[in-house]
């Protein structure tokens, strides 16, 4: 059975594929999951729709991201720690970081913020940000002491 794919498949394909499947796979678990459409006239033509529709909104969420990472640009976030000499008690994760960048009137989920590890110590540090798989910015976090 032909079908159009919907979603990326592992070992099968990518969105847009028309690959050839068995037809139980295709009923039983393709189609009724929303990855894939029976490959005829009709459905080809709701996908090439579907396709339009799904490249507007990812033009969007771009569009989105690219506004947010120019704010996060101009920002830069304090964070405010206990410290003995320059070691901090206790770390600055990427929560603490998405907070101070709230507080600076950026929204950032705290799972885009790739943060390697804690820091645990005073100083200035460049922080990446995934906005969106194609939009990545760095925010400056200062991590000073109370």
């Amino acid at each position: 059975m032909k079908v159009v794919l919907k979603a990326k498949v592992d070992k099968l394909g990518v969105i847009g594929d028309v690959v050839e499947v068995a037809s139980g796979y295709a009923r039983n678990c393709l189609i009724p999951q929303g990855k894939a459409l029976e490959a005829n006239k009709r459905n080809l033509k709701l996908f090439e729709d579907y396709k339009r529709a799904e490249q507007k909104k990812h033009d969007q969420e771009k569009q989105q991201a690219q506004e947010i990472a120019l704010k996060i640009e101009h920002a830069s976030c304090t964070i405010v720690m206990q410290a003995k000499d320059d070691q901090l008690y206790g770390a600055v994760t990427n929560a603490d970081i998405a907070k101070a960048l709230q507080q600076e009137g950026v929204h950032v989920d705290k799972r885009d913020i790739l943060l390697e590890e804690p820091i645990k110590a005073l100083g200035v540090y460049q922080v990446p940000v995934k906005l969106h798989p194609e939009v990545k910015q760095q925010v400056k976090v200062w991590v000073v002491k109370e």
